[in-house]
């Protein structure tokens, strides 16, 4: 269900000039080529997480801006890499030029508390682009900071601990390590728990490349595809608990029903529901694209620490026409189906493929891509800075055709999953009407 926004929530932040933290010893200046999966297009972009964490009596007289600052500088001799630049080579290859020049901080204040953000903390948040405010020329690809981090103090003594990060650089694991590391500091440890690696070359193509799947979510589309962004974007959220997730599974035959995972049912629900909004032609092939985490895959593992793009973005496509004139357990059984397909054989032949394509497709760019990103079970919540884990841990918002799940709480209390959608406004009314329906047990279509 869509969550409920009462009265917008308004508030001013105070910045202090943006800093770079730098790490606080020499760390090597060498370049350091980043992997195959790590290097292509549909990567380079940024991605907001932010994190609420409440007032600790225990921490009275402490900053947390400077104890996270300070932590972030020691962490960073660790992990220097993140305190280079990226660099174009030869092919338009980008290297990481370990300039130890730092990353992007900006300490704040805001005259709000915890509580008047309300007691269901979900994305989108209110005034977010005072709470991660973009620094002007900071989001390019090439020779700027790979982190903006920001901490906001809030009158209460709770703080709000923001970020965006360069995904070329790491996937969501690898900043839950990294992040982990600088949390570890700010409570006293002088080293890594789990030390970075590096390697990156052990997510290259083979010698010789060769692609052995046929990767959907790389297709060229149609020249009628309509790009990404579109106008009057508004984003939204909405919940799913245990009553929403029983009444969408009861819309799956039999067979479905217990062997189909929240995820697998959500996102179907949520692809149906978008293509609905969007009013595409009957004829147009439509793409759902999960993101699915490899490092489980791997035989022998890759080393503990790794912290590059282990991730694979395999695709379910079929028409507009296909997928809204039949059931829900169609569309279960095409995300089911392009789960299965994670392997690391399959990152092998994206990175082939990668390598062989001289013109790489950008699917966050095409309006009939719908990508999803599990982050539930990666953690962000227990990384504690010495305050206590985080009442909030999460994506910001979605990103464009991304739309990432994030554990919340509804505001009875119930624990769930909350999913932005970002989408046009009329497109947006459009979506949440259908999605009424449906958890209202009907599954409408064409």
């Amino acid at each position: 269900m869509a969550i409920a926004s009462s009265i917008p929530l308004v508030f001013s932040v105070q910045r202090c000039k943006p800093e770079l933290v730098a790490p606080t010893k020499p760390t090597p200046h060498e370049h350091k080529l980043l992997s195959d999966i790590d290097d292509q297009a549909a990567l380079r972009f940024q991605v907001p997480f932010i994190q609420f964490y409440e007032y600790n009596p225990s921490m009275q007289g402490k900053d947390p801006a400077e104890v996270i600052r300070e932590a972030l500088a020691n962490a960073l001799v660790f992990y220097y890499p993140f305190a280079g630049r990226l660099r174009e080579g030869p092919n338009g290859k980008l290297i990481v030029d370990c300039t130890g020049e730092g990353v992007m901080f900006i300490k704040a204040d805001a005259d709000v508390t915890l509580e008047q953000f309300g007691n269901a903390l979900h994305p989108p948040f209110p005034c977010f682009d005072e709470l991660l405010y973009d620094v002007p020329d900071s989001e390019r690809m090439l020779n700027c900071p790979l982190l903006l981090i920001q901490v906001t103090r809030l009158k209460c003594g709770s703080f709000i601990f923001a970020i965006r990060f360069n995904h070329v650089i790491c996937d969501g694991i690898g900043l839950k390590q990294f992040m982990s590391t600088i949390s570890e500091m700010a409570r006293g440890a002088t080293s890594c728990f789990i030390s970075p690696i590096w390697e990156r070359h052990l997510l290259d193509a083979g010698d010789p490349p060769r692609v052995i799947f046929y990767h959907h979510e790389y297709d060229e589309v149609e020249p009628t595809a309509i790009s990404w962004p579109l106008d009057n974007l508004v984003q939204r959220s909405f919940f799913f608990g245990p009553v929403e997730v029983s009444t969408l599974r009861s819309l799956l035959p039999l067979h479905l029903c217990h062997c189909t995972t929240k995820f697998e049912l959500l996102t179907a629900c949520l692809w149906r529901c978008r293509t609905i909004a969007l009013n595409l032609n009957p004829n147009e092939k439509v793409r759902m694209l999960c993101t699915g985490n490899l490092r489980s895959k791997f035989n022998p593992s890759l080393p503990l620490g790794y912290y590059g793009n282990v991730i694979v973005f395999p695709a379910a496509i079929t028409t507009v026409r296909n997928l809204l004139h039949n059931p829900l357990g169609y569309t279960v059984e095409l995300v089911k189906q392009a789960k299965a397909s994670m392997t690391k054989e399959y990152a092998k032949s994206v990175a082939a493929l990668m390598v062989l394509r001289a013109k790489q497709l950008n699917f966050t760019k095409i309006v009939g891509s719908f990508v999803v990103s599990d982050l539930t079970k990666i953690g962000f919540e227990d990384i504690d800075f010495g305050w206590g884990k985080a009442v909030f841990a999460g994506a910001a918002k979605a990103v464009g055709v991304i739309s990432f799940f994030v554990s919340t709480k509804s505001t009875k209390g119930e624990v769930g999953t909350s999913v932005p959608i970002c989408l046009p406004a009329p497109a947006m009314e459009r979506f949440e009407k259908e999605l009424d329906n449906m958890l209202k047990g009907h599954l409408l279509g064409f």
